[in-house]
């Protein structure tokens, strides 16, 4: 006897943000809506939570008011795609976002910090970013203390991929160029 399979039920951003409203998910759940599945996010651990905090200060103290900075906050990709990114510099805005969620337009750098999450992050996430035409990303990986960088996005994927050590620095080059010692991360 062969099992019956049933088409997966895909929800919109609207589904998602309604079932929200009237208390279905509620909003301190650890979930993300990716192509129309919601998924459960990893806990964040003290390591990854570290990186995260140091990249905000590190970033805020160079960037000042050029940019937003969004931490673990929601990213309208599309109408079935909504992830929670560790951090994101955004374009400013005198409304700081307050009406809808920023869009790939908005955003100069888009940021992940990985260690059980690794494989969802780069096999599920990164080919969903480079499809929205994210410029760049940073996927650091804490598992091997490596800043891995995506730029130019093409239909699913990154063209160019670099790969960075704690012993090197790296450029960001929008909004405006500094340079970031890697060591302060890992």
């Amino acid at each position: 006897m062969k099992a019956l399979r049933f088409p997966t039920l895909k929800f919109s951003t609207e589904d998602y943000h309604q079932m929200i409203h009237f208390g279905i998910l509620k909003e301190d759940y650890f979930i993300e809506l990716i192509k129309g599945e919601i998924f459960e996010m990893s806990p964040v651990g003290f390591k990854h939570a570290s990186c995260v905090n140091k990249l905000n200060q590190l970033l805020s103290i160079k960037l000042g008011e050029q940019v937003i900075i969004s931490v673990q906050n929601p990213i309208k990709l599309n109408n079935n795609s909504e992830p929670q990114p560790d951090l994101v510099l955004l374009k400013p805005r005198e409304d700081f976002y307050a009406f809808n969620h920023p869009n790939p337009d908005d955003i100069f750098l888009l940021i992940e910090v990985a260690d059980t999450s690794i494989d969802y992050d780069r096999n599920i996430k990164l080919p969903l970013y480079a499809e929205s035409k994210i410029q760049e990303v940073w996927l650091i990986d804490l598992n091997q203390n490596f800043l891995e960088i995506y730029q130019n996005p093409q239909k699913n994927y990154y063209q160019n991929i670099q790969k960075l050590s704690p012993e090197n620095t790296v450029n960001l080059n929008n909004p405006t160029e500094i340079k970031i010692d890697l060591q302060k991360l890992f």
